[in-house]
């Protein structure tokens, strides 16, 4: 199907893929196994000048845009989620600082982000907020020209690894959701450490840690927006970063899918290549259809974001809702049409499987996106009385 791409993206494109098939895939039940952090790929990616893709050119970024990460992300997913997700994460990092960080601060960190030298990660889920953002129970305490952090974040993509922080804490705890407040945190900050490193069902390479603060001081300086904005900026930054999870889900459906018929094409059963059942058949046509629907709503979404919409939250949870189910849905069917040996780890379509589940959880459960497209269809219906 033709997406109208640019000539630029269409090399983007090109380029991401041929990093996946050549470098990632043959190594993804490696990466899986030694759950280690793919730092040659991370490389490799900033010498392919990829971490700068979706930021602007006069912070040293390729000038591109949300549809330009999705393309990457979802190239880099066809092999591997978890190298994926070490990429994407970056950019949910990174946005923060994009839409709120003034002059400055954009200034001071986007440019390094760009070049590869730092990595961001995004720290707002703790114990306790999850689903519910706003029970954030982290604290920060203004003292003079500082701000003292305590807490633990958890659960954050790229935690240990990248090194700044965008991370949310209660200024105003009494006020719930309109006391919190964004800060950019720096890896080596005194106060600042991490806890344990996660050990997961899939995305296994990608690094997942706590963030804890004890007395941690953050200047005034790396505050982000005002005072009570934080759980502003963390809803507006998932907006923009949610079609990066659709791509990813995107990228494995479609990997594992490919799988599939492959397998399909040269199992045989009672004499016959098992692509000439009907039953396997209509899997293949049902996973088709449902990637092609997804691809189609998330490359529309990301074109609505990059134009300039000050509006996407309802298209923004419809195409990570859409995607992340398509992925769980392909990733069994995959299973199913390899039969026993998809059961099996020497195969390719189990590790596809395990990484497709955290693309219905993370940056937002598919029960919360289903609340943000409800609410978003009412709120529209009376605005038409």
């Amino acid at each position: 199907m033709e997406y109208f791409l640019t000539e630029e993206q269409i090399m983007i494109r090109d380029l991401a893929r041929k990093i996946a098939q050549e470098e990632i895939a043959p190594r993804a039940a490696e990466y899986d196994e030694k759950e280690e952090y793919p730092w040659d790929v991370i490389n490799l990616l900033k010498e392919s000048e990829f971490m700068g893709i979706y930021l602007p050119a006069e912070y040293g970024g390729m000038g591109g845009g949300v549809l330009d990460l999705s393309i990457v992300v979802e190239e880099l997913s066809k092999a591997c989620g978890g190298v994926a997700v070490t990429f994407a994460a970056n950019a949910l990092g990174t946005f923060p600082i994009v839409l709120f960080g003034n002059e400055e601060q954009k200034q001071k960190y986007i440019p390094k982000i760009a070049s590869g030298e730092y990595l961001a990660a995004f720290g707002l889920t703790e114990s306790t907020a999850g689903s519910d953002a706003s029970n954030i129970k982290t604290t920060a305490r203004l003292e003079g020209d500082h701000y003292v952090l305590n807490g633990t974040k958890q659960w954050i993509t790229n935690g240990g690894e990248a090194s700044v922080y965008t991370v949310i804490a209660a200024t105003r705890p009494d006020r719930g959701a309109r006391g919190l407040t964004a800060f950019i945190v720096e890896k080596g900050t005194p106060g600042f450490e991490f806890g344990k490193k996660e050990m997961k069902l899939g995305i296994r390479c990608s690094s997942t840690r706590e963030l804890v603060f004890q007395d941690c001081k953050v200047p005034v300086a790396n505050r982000l927006g005002k005072e009570g904005q934080g759980f502003a900026v963390a809803m507006k930054t998932l907006d923009k970063a949610r079609p990066g999870v659709a791509a990813q889900a995107i990228g494995i459906a479609q990997g594992a899918l490919d799988h599939a018929v492959a397998f399909a094409m040269e199992r045989k059963q009672f004499g016959q290549s098992i692509t000439s059942f009907q039953a396997i058949q209509h899997k293949i046509a049902e996973c088709a259809t449902r990637i092609e629907a997804s691809r189609a709503l998330t490359y529309a979404t990301a074109r609505m974001i990059d134009a300039g919409s000050d509006n996407f939250s309802k298209e923004s949870a419809m195409c990570k809702l859409l995607a992340s189910d398509t992925a769980m849905y392909v990733a069994t069917e995959a299973i199913q049409i390899y039969g026993g040996h998809g059961y099996m780890r020497e195969y390719p379509v189990e590790k596809f499987f395990r990484d497709a589940k955290i693309t219905q959880i993370y940056e937002g459960t598919n029960e919360i996106q289903r609340n943000v497209i409800a609410l978003e269809v009412i709120r529209d219906a009376k605005k038409k009385k």
